[in-house]
């Protein structure tokens, strides 16, 4: 009875392989594994794990292997067929209906793997010949010898147009069977079939049951118009949803007493050599990675590897797997890249340096997030408005391209934190400023007359800067004293840059403003800065008992009063230099001192706003009347 990959897929998905192994061996977390005694032999050390996110067993006193299937047919002696019939009715599945169609195709489907076992045996016999000479020594040269030849199963298509073809048919084979399992070629002309791989070493491709299903060949013949020949789309074989060397990769992740990672690279070289190096690998077959690929490697490892040549090629290949991979990405769910050193290979690595470099190389990864910021980084040159304008669109959009909402706005805040950290803009010269506008104002001031101004005025400023934060947009009409004098106090300088960079975008939000606080690292000072703002429970612009309009007017109120005070101190600073600095006739330091008290009276009246609650707990007061210039008020006429 054949039974559909899909429903042998969905099945294992249904069921967890501790959870059945677990009623027969008595099994203990171990990490992400479980750990027994062996059920193939006897021993007082436990030595068999079970690993449900593999999905596999690995019992190392008995060397055995294998899934959920093979577990029972291992334990209980039960056939495959036997042991998925027993397996559906644990997980409540209702078996494929069987019908004489579905029969005939199982029949056929299962006469090709039968003729394409028999290929793989004869390929092998011809690399072992006299006309397997030069693909020998090629082999020899590339490092792999004759043990290499049995475990990885490769093999030699001879130069003969029929070479493979007799020898199946004289075993019973039809042309047409041959056509459809890939292995012959049926010309157009309607002439008679003919071998499709000639002069070629040849690769065995095996799916996850280690069934042949199909071939790759690489060409002797440096003129060949293609190197490297995959076997055609056929009912068993699907580029799409293969890699090569899985079945040996599913082995070594099996065997693997560390959680070794799945690695992917390109060709079949690559992945023989990272198996000889005893690294699960895989390859495409030519493909991008394809979504097919991507949920089988997630069905062996959360964060497979992507290791890619250095070249162009290889640099394209990868561009295309994070794209591919995009929209796939959740939480356990992702990818590592490896970029061996020297743009090399594996198997350049493997031949020069052994697999403990190899090993070592590929154990360097980078991050998916790293990988796709750099692609979108070196992309084009970003030495324009207009050129890093489009670099935050790719940005946006590749981030909105993952399906998984919460990891899609995780992706955003990272890309963006990257960006505005590497791209600073303007600078707020308050950031270098070492006395705030509280100093200079306790220095005019009498402390011992108003105690608590320094401490209100404070938590006053920190709360409009906690405001500001949330609701970028009151700060707006500002934006020109903002950037000139902040938030007033400058322990509270680390918030205005961020600011200041965020309104510069098209459009601001809060959750753009604080990625540039995160990129700025002042992430301590705004939650400092929140609990100055807390400490005093009467500001109702942050506490969100009012309607936002509401909320805004008393912010802006607030604002205009330590803007004024920042524009009267600025003022009288400019006043004290001015007579610090000239050589004035007799009587002109009184009189600039006599113009200077208007300033100080309106800076009293402030303060007395601030320190009696006034500012935001009446009406629109004396100071909300509009944006008032303070040097202006200040002055004589």
């Amino acid at each position: 009875m054949r039974f559909d990959e899909r429903f042998i897929d969905e099945l294992k998905s249904r069921l967890r392989l501790s959870d059945i192994i677990g009623k027969t061996v008595k099994l203990r977390r171990q990490g992400r594994e479980f750990v027994g005694l062996s059920p193939f032999t006897k021993e007082r050390t436990p030595s068999f794990f079970v690993n449900d996110e593999k999905g596999f067993f690995h019992d190392f006193s008995s060397g055995k292997h294998g899934d959920l299937i093979g577990f029972l047919q291992e334990t209980e002696r039960l056939s495959f067929v036997e042991a998925v019939e027993r397996l559906a009715g644990e997980a409540g599945m209702a078996l494929p209906a069987r019908t004489p169609d579905a029969d005939v195709k199982e029949r056929e489907r299962q006469s090709l793997f039968d003729w394409l076992e028999l290929a793989a045996k004869w390929f092998e016999q011809e690399l072992r010949r006299p006309v397997g000479a030069e693909a020998r020594a090629y082999l020899t040269r590339r490092g792999l010898g004759e043990s290499e030849w049995t475990r990885f199963r490769i093999g030699f298509a001879s130069p003969r147009r029929t070479g493979l073809k007799d020898y199946l048919v004289e075993r019973g084979a039809s042309p047409k069977d041959l056509v459809e399992a890939g292995l012959l070629v049926a010309p157009e002309d309607g002439g008679s079939p003919f071998d499709r791989f000639r002069t070629r070493i040849m690769f065995p491709i095996a799916d996850a049951r280690n069934r042949v299903i199909s071939f790759g060949g690489r060409a002797l013949d440096p003129d060949a118009r293609a190197k490297y020949l995959n076997g055609p789309e056929t009912p068993v074989f699907h580029k799409s949803s293969t890699l090569y060397g899985l079945s040996e990769a599913r082995r070594l992740l099996t065997a693997s007493p560390n959680e070794a990672s799945l690695v992917v690279v390109e060709g079949y070289m690559d992945a023989i050599a990272c198996q000889r190096a005893e690294v699960p690998a895989v390859a495409t077959l030519g493909t991008a990675l394809t979504d097919e690929h991507i949920d089988l490697l997630w069905r062996y490892a959360s964060e497979p590897v992507l290791c890619f040549d250095g070249d162009a090629a290889g640099r394209r290949a990868a561009s295309r797997a994070i794209d591919s991979a995009l929209p796939h990405l959740r939480s356990g769910r992702t990818f590592k890249f490896a970029i061996l050193s020297g743009g090399k290979d594996p198997d350049d690595v493997f031949r020069a340096h052994g697999a403990e470099a190899l090993r070592s190389q590929l154990a360097r990864t980078s991050e998916f997030v790293d990988a796709l910021y750099q692609r979108e980084l070196e992309a084009e040159p970003l030495n324009s408005p207009e050129r890093r304008a489009g670099f935050k669109g790719r940005l946006r959009r590749a981030a909105a391209s993952i399906g998984d909402r919460d990891l899609s706005e995780e992706y955003r805040r990272e890309l963006f934190d990257r960006y505005y950290v590497q791209f600073r803009r303007r600078r707020y010269p308050g950031n270098d400023r070492s006395e705030d506008v509280v100093d200079r104002l306790r220095r005019s001031l009498s402390a011992s007359r108003f105690p608590q101004i320094e401490e209100r005025i404070r938590t006053l400023d920190a709360a409009i800067a906690v405001a500001a934060i949330r609701h970028p947009h009151w700060i707006r009409p500002h934006f020109d004293d903002f950037e000139k004098f902040g938030f007033g106090d400058s322990r509270l300088g680390p918030l205005v840059q961020p600011l200041i960079d965020a309104l510069q975008e098209e459009t601001v939000s809060s959750d753009i403003v604080m990625q540039y606080v995160r990129g700025e690292g002042a992430v301590w000072s705004l939650e400092r800065a929140e609990h100055f703002a807390n400490e005093v429970p009467s500001f109702p612009f942050i506490s969100g008992t009012l309607a936002e309009q509401s909320a805004r007017q008393i912010w802006q109120r607030c604002f205009r009063a330590m803007l004024d005070l920042a524009q009267i101190d600025a003022e009288l600073v400019e006043r004290k230099q001015a007579l610090t600095h000239r050589t004035p006739m007799a009587g002109v330091s009184d009189e600039m001192w006599r113009r200077g008290i208007p300033l100080r009276q309106r800076q009293m009246e402030v303060v007395n706003s601030i320190n009696s609650g006034e500012l935001w707990t009446t009406g629109e007061s004396a100071f909300g009347q509009g944006n008032h210039s303070a040097s202006a008020r200040g002055r004589s006429p």
